[in-house]
């Protein structure tokens, strides 16, 4: 029987698919219909408005807290917000920082306050304590000069470990020629402006900008409204009214004429490219809809056409993308990015424009519209099962005064974009006569190129800036070498700054301990030399993440437990670090002197140790300032920069304490904190 039944269904599976004509593609089904709820809502007497999603497909809670504030500018004092935001969260007055954390992890929880909000979430049998603590952090921070001081040294190392990263002076200077520096969107952080700061400014800033009159608090999860209501209003009921905020500043506008502004940036291995323009458009404005897909054509990710343009077909970058945010506070930005090698920078910025162009003046294919619509539904679909976005799509509906159906209807009104409209809004937003074309990178090697960019029979013009966004005269490059001067007499020169032949061959092993900092984790930099040999080992929490060795006769990594035996090319780059000054070797066979460079602003001769593998020496102290080599990654190249400052005195010899190594777009800066001569090593070490 059970054979029977196998033989039937087999049959009928088979004369079903037999009428399937699989040539064909399957019609598209309705459109899935969006369903947010509908929040259940109330208005305390202080003007707080609260949201109420109930949720109970998960044990969970959670609780957003938005301050709906315009951009606000904070001049002298530029940094207090990001103070205030570190301050706020580290307990209350009520409950101490660390008795506030240890119970906030005792609970699996989530607390956090910043300058514009707050969040919290956690298990909902935990509710009432989440949101007891949620309101005390919020409405009676404990703000005390001890942690200030304490936030602002961070800050202020913060800020000088970025003042070399190509990506964030990129960011800080286009925001600031888009804005002005005087705008909340354009100013940023200095060493000086947060010195500025002050306790009070910090209390102060608090009470202006944590208002109920301009919050919204939305309570999603599982909870029950008549219940949560009169938790909330227990808890925010005595959250004070502050004044209007006094915002005025002066509104931003494009520049009169296409230009690249460029910032030059010697330890630059890569361009940062940012090409803009102010646009002004909300979520409730009738183009939403098609320059949300515009820019997803044009910029949006893998697919798009900035990706493949720069990336795969021309191989310029490893990612070009592209952004334009509605705001219903002002202009925003469009801006279409990337970071490309120093090599290719000119043709990087004829190819964004040439793709922008092609942009605007040609429709876009129905069949790449309807790739566009798929993929950016279905990750819009996806999304919704984050709690969190379903928080911010209700808020979208309340701050941008939307219409109550304007998520149902979503995907709907993504459908409903034409070829037409594509063009539409990319004719009106993407200005290219108007772009500010930003161009963060190594001037030395990339500006000539940029200067003689002739673009549809046109040259575009070049301004210079500083790295704090302010006009500048042309950096100057190239340097005479003095009559008579070679790579002989340059490394001589070398020997004797640091210290003169005796005291160095007086040194025979030299083992020094480094530190850094990535990406807030610690890094431990050990290193031995001497006798023949080499060892470079990186820690981070005591546990070796690479070594390097050369034990007199092989060269090899060990990485994650596994040991790589070196050969030919990086073998003897390896042998040769055991050299304790290897200025004294190559003075048998002096280099060639490539010429002169500015380096930091100072003139430094420039000697070829080998191809692609450079040393600069400055011309007034004679110390080495920066090494340059060129790295294999796979079948790329990527360039290795390495800075030397602060020399000091170690056994009669001048050494580096502060080293900056840029490998790509990371940059790692070490600081020396111990250098021991003529000590004993392990042979351990070695292998």
């Amino acid at each position: 029987m059970k054979r029977l039944i196998t033989l039937l269904l087999i049959c009928s599976f088979t004369a079903v698919s037999a009428q399937i004509d699989r040539s064909v593609m399957p019609k598209s089904g309705p459109e899935p219909e969006i369903n947010l709820g509908s929040p259940k809502e109330f208005t305390l007497p202080n003007g707080l408005t609260v949201l109420v999603v109930e949720d109970k497909k998960l044990p969970k809670v959670a609780f957003y807290l938005n301050i709906d504030n315009p951009p606000m500018a904070e001049g002298d004092k530029t940094g207090v917000a990001s103070l205030t935001s570190s301050l706020l969260g580290q307990g209350s007055k009520n409950v101490p920082k660390d008795e506030f954390y240890e119970e906030v992890d005792f609970m699996g929880a989530r607390i956090n306050v910043y300058s514009g909000g707050a969040f919290a979430s956690g298990l909902s049998k935990y509710t009432d304590r989440i949101l007891e603590l949620f309101s005390d952090a919020i409405l009676n921070p404990d703000f005390k000069e001890e942690g200030l001081e304490d936030e602002k040294k961070k800050l202020k190392e913060n800020i000088a470990n970025n003042a070399k990263n190509v990506s964030n002076i990129a960011g800080r200077v286009s925001r600031a020629l888009a804005y002005g520096k005087k705008h909340p969107r354009g100013e940023f952080a200095t060493e000086e402006s947060v010195d500025r700061v002050t306790l009070a400014d910090v209390r102060s800033f608090y009470n202006n900008s944590f208002s109920p009159g301009s919050a919204y608090l939305i309570a999603v999860g599982d909870i029950e409204y008549r219940d949560i209501k009169k938790k909330i209003t227990n808890h925010f009921s005595k959250w004070a009214k502050s004044s209007p905020l006094d915002l005025s500043y002066t509104q931003p506008e494009d520049a009169q004429y296409r230009q690249i502004n460029f910032v030059d940036m010697p330890n630059a291995v890569q361009s940062d490219i940012r090409v803009q323009n102010l646009v002004n458009f909300t979520l409730n404005d009738e183009d939403y809809f098609p320059a949300l897909l515009a820019n997803y054509i044009l910029g949006g990710g893998g697919e798009a056409r900035l990706f493949q343009e720069l990336r795969e077909a021309k191989g310029y970058t490893y990612g070009a993308y592209s952004r334009a945010t509605p705001s219903k506070y002002g202009p925003t930005t469009f801006q279409a990015s990337a970071s490309v090698r120093n090599e290719v920078t000119d043709s990087a910025v004829v190819a964004f424009l040439d793709v922008i162009d092609n942009f605007r003046n040609n429709p876009v294919s129905e069949e790449e519209l309807k790739r566009a619509k798929a993929k950016y539904s279905g990750n819009f679909i996806m999304s919704l099962e984050d709690e969190e976005t379903i928080a911010d799509l209700a808020l979208n509906v309340k701050i941008n005064d939307l219409d109550k159906d304007f998520y149902k209807t979503y995907l709907e009104n993504v459908n409903k974009v034409s070829v037409e409209d594509i063009q539409r809004v990319a004719q009106k937003y993407l200005k290219p006569e108007k772009f500010r074309i930003v161009v963060v990178g190594k001037g030395s090697e990339v500006l000539n190129g940029l200067e003689n960019i002739n673009y549809q029979g046109k040259k575009i013009p070049v301004k210079y800036f500083d790295s704090e966004a302010t006009a500048i005269e042309r950096p100057v490059y190239e340097v005479s070498a003095p009559e008579g001067m070679d790579g002989a007499t340059v490394l001589n020169n070398y020997i004797e700054a640091i210290g003169g032949r005796s005291a160095i061959e007086a040194i025979k092993t030299i083992q020094a301990t480094s530190t850094a900092n990535i990406q807030g984790m610690p890094l431990e930099v050990e290193m031995k030399k001497g006798n023949g040999k080499f060892m470079l080992d990186m820690k981070m929490q005591g546990n070796s993440m690479s070594k390097q060795v050369y034990n007199g006769s092989e060269a090899f990594v060990v990485a994650r437990g596994q040991k790589n035996v070196l050969e030919g090319e990086q073998a003897k780059k390896l042998a040769e670090s055991a050299a304790i000054i290897p200025e004294l070797d190559w003075l048998e066979n002096a280099p060639e002197l490539k010429g002169m460079e500015m380096v930091d602003g100072k003139p430094a001769y420039v000697l070829e140790i080998a191809e692609g593998e450079l040393y600069y020496y400055d011309q007034e102290t004679g110390l080495k300032v920066k090494q340059e080599s060129t790295v294999k990654m796979g079948p790329n190249t990527m360039k290795n920069i390495q800075t030397f400052g602060d020399y000091r005195a170690v056994e009669g010899v001048m050494m580096p304490f502060s080293m900056s190594q840029n490998i790509g777009p990371q940059t790692i800066d070490l600081e020396t904190q111990e250098v021991l001569v003529n000590q004993p090593m392990e042979e351990s070490d070695f292998n």
